[in-house]
């Protein structure tokens, strides 16, 4: 190559474009759309009206645009209007239940992450007797299918006077869970044992220690555990079905199949149904893209020891 005025430029080499490439790019594509096109299906059906969407429902379009869906389950849509837009006259409360559910996923969450995290620091770091028998018998709790403890569970809320509460709700699911323990633990067990002894050294306690040093240190799958655990509580619905019987502890997915039942017109609201889902699970969704990195990463590390 020539120096100088007469340098030619370098000639830049176009990278190869190769067919595997190609692929996982259109393996990529189809598996976005898959999983996004439920959630376009929803909001088109939410924008239509019920009359419609029967005369034309195979339309990739929302038929005989309307935002009557939403102003249903907001409030604002009185019956007889609902009606001639095609809707059922069923009414949803929906502050009501969001607010029972945000307060049923939160307790859940701050509780059940507290407890759980208490219970790993003792399995980490504690050193007592027959310590890691107890953990593996602990664990064994995660091959038992959740349908087996329901009717046990339901029998000791109903002795507690707590059928048809937000406690009741919370109860069984309140104080620790067998992922979560696991899942802190193996993140407890990376953190140098050093910096604990140096605080043990300074006269600090162990509940100090955990405390100022290992929680601080272990912000990251803390608040992944505590995603986990809001995401599926707020998702439960079998559960809350079986306990709860009147709006004031009735949760958003309970009240939606409540809602889809109440159909005076002999055919669900599918508009305003849709509606009420695409607005109860927009949370879960931001929630999720906000935070799906550090998921991926907690998960990832946790798995190392």
């Amino acid at each position: 190559m020539m120096n100088g005025a007469g340098a030619t430029p370098p000639v830049r080499r176009r990278k190869k474009i190769h067919p595997g490439r190609i692929v996982a790019w259109i393996v990529m594509v189809v598996i976005l759309v898959i999983t996004i096109f439920p959630f376009y299906w929803m909001l088109r059906t939410a924008l239509s009206t019920n009359s419609a969407l029967y005369a034309n429902g195979t339309s990739l379009l929302p038929v005989d645009f309307s935002w009557g869906g939403f102003l249903r389950v907001f409030g604002l849509q009185p019956i007889d209007e609902a009606i001639a837009d095609g809707g059922s006259g069923a009414q949803l409360d929906f502050w009501r239940y969001l607010l029972n559910s945000v307060v049923v996923a939160t307790g859940i969450t701050v509780c059940q992450v507290f407890f759980s995290a208490l219970a790993a620091y003792a399995f980490s770091r504690l050193t007592w007797r027959f310590r890691n028998v107890a953990f593996a018998v602990f664990l064994t709790s995660l091959m038992v299918p959740v349908i087996f403890t329901l009717l046990p569970n339901f029998l000791l809320v109903k002795q507690l006077g707590l059928i048809d509460t937000l406690l009741g709700i919370m109860l069984p699911s309140l104080f620790m869970a067998p992922f979560a323990i696991f899942f802190l633990r193996q993140f407890f067990l990376n953190v140098p044992i050093e910096v604990e002894e140096a605080a043990l050294v300074d006269g600090a306690s162990k509940i100090r220690v955990f405390f100022s040093v290992i929680v601080p240190m272990s912000a990251a799958p803390i608040a992944t555990i505590s995603i986990l655990t809001y995401i599926t509580a707020w998702n439960d619905y079998f559960w809350p079905l079986m306990v709860s019987y009147t709006d004031d502890s009735r949760v958003m997915t309970v009240a939606l199949g409540a809602f889809k039942s109440q159909s005076p017109q002999g055919g669900p609201d599918w508009a305003g149904l849709m509606a009420a889902t695409l607005v109860a699970a927009t949370p879960m969704i931001i929630l999720f893209v906000l935070f799906a990195k550090r998921i991926v990463n907690s998960i990832g590390f946790t798995g190392i020891k």
